[in-house]
């Protein structure tokens, strides 16, 4: 079995970018869940920095939908010194 890869940086930000807009616009992992199609323990899994699962772009584009904001939001305003 693979190693597990855990996330990288930009990766990291851009969690905690989604989260905080999350949090913000009130809404649930297990509701995010549904708009994405997925598990409430899978948004919980993306949600820990050391795990390797992370949101796909299509998965972005629909958070930004139905959070109603930019996708550009969920990147950092500047590049990250890595």
């Amino acid at each position: 079995m693979g190693e597990k890869i855990p996330k990288t940086k930009i990766e990291w930000e851009i969690v905690k970018l989604v989260r905080e807009m999350r949090n913000e616009k009130n809404v649930s992992q297990a509701n995010l869940a549904k708009m994405l199609g997925v598990t409430p323990g899978y948004i919980g899994q993306i949600e820990i920095e050391n795990s390797p699962s992370m949101y796909s772009y299509d998965q972005l584009n629909k958070l930004a939908t139905g959070l109603e904001c930019s996708i550009k939001d969920f990147m950092p305003e500047k590049p990250l010194n890595i």
